[in-house]
């Protein structure tokens, strides 16, 4: 079983090609998040995998996933192996120890982690972009070999690093990644131009029903988990965050609809 979160599609993408690879069904965390539940339930087979495919924020998992995860019981689980599978732009810091903490807290072992560098999207913050078209296409030129190799691993049993730690991991994980979370999550500066069609994509894409229509425009509430798929799939370029995303780039994964 693969459960998602995935906010401009790559996850999206690497979790349904490593669906297609193992032979597990694809799950939509933000969807089941969106059911109220006080606890997930899930069931196992003996012979089933786990995994969890997810971006990684600020140096840390998407706070969806953890949400997810403090809910979870997975039952019929019995060591089977659970794999957490992250996507960045460049280095994931120490996502997965974070990962690893979340999960033993529900009794669940984490038997390996890995990353797929993927197109930049957090555009958020000052000194913040997307990558350039050039970086961009590499990227995801790459990331089909990055995503088999990972898969081969699981096959396999293999033990092999396929994870990118990067530079100072314990300051960026540590450190920002919990400012992040207390203090980016739930707020948020974003607000539409006269540009904006009342197409409505932004509030079916939201992952978190953080925003509503009001007059066909669009509504952030203060449940803003800075997915940033609104930003990046308005068709029409209509949604801005204050003055920091003005003259930045937008990008979403050109494989998901």
């Amino acid at each position: 079983m693969i459960f998602y979160f995935s906010g401009t599609g790559n996850s999206r993408w690497v979790a349904d090609t490593l669906g297609i690879a193992l032979g597990e069904p694809v799950v939509s965390i933000a969807k089941e998040l969106k059911t109220g539940k006080k606890e997930f339930v899930c069931p196992l087979r003996e012979d089933e995998k786990v995994l969890f495919v997810y971006p990684v924020h600020s140096w840390g998992p998407a706070v969806p996933v953890a949400r997810f995860i403090s809910r979870l019981k997975l039952t019929g689980y019995d060591q089977q192996p659970v794999y957490s599978v992250s996507t960045c732009g460049d280095e994931c810091g120490y996502t997965a120890d974070i990962m690893r903490k979340a999960l033993g807290k529900r009794g669940i072992t984490l038997t390996a982690s890995y990353s797929v560098i993927m197109p930049n999207n957090y555009i958020l913050l000052p000194g913040f972009d997307v990558d350039s078209k050039e970086v961009e296409e590499q990227k995801l030129k790459e990331a089909p070999s990055a995503v088999a190799a990972i898969a081969e691993a699981i096959r396999d049993g293999k033990n092999v690093n396929l994870y990118k730690k990067g530079s100072l991991p314990g300051l960026k994980s540590y450190c920002v990644y919990p400012l992040f979370t207390n203090f980016a999550i739930g707020k948020n500066s974003f607000r539409v131009t006269d540009d904006c069609i009342s197409c409505g994509l932004c509030e079916r894409v939201c992952p978190t029903g953080t925003i509503t229509l009001s007059d066909g425009k669009p509504v952030w509430s203060d449940t803003c988990v800075q997915c940033v798929a609104c930003i990046h799939r308005c068709p029409v370029r209509a949604i801005e965050y204050g003055k920091i995303s003005l003259k930045k780039g937008r990008y979403h994964h050109p494989g998901i609809k």
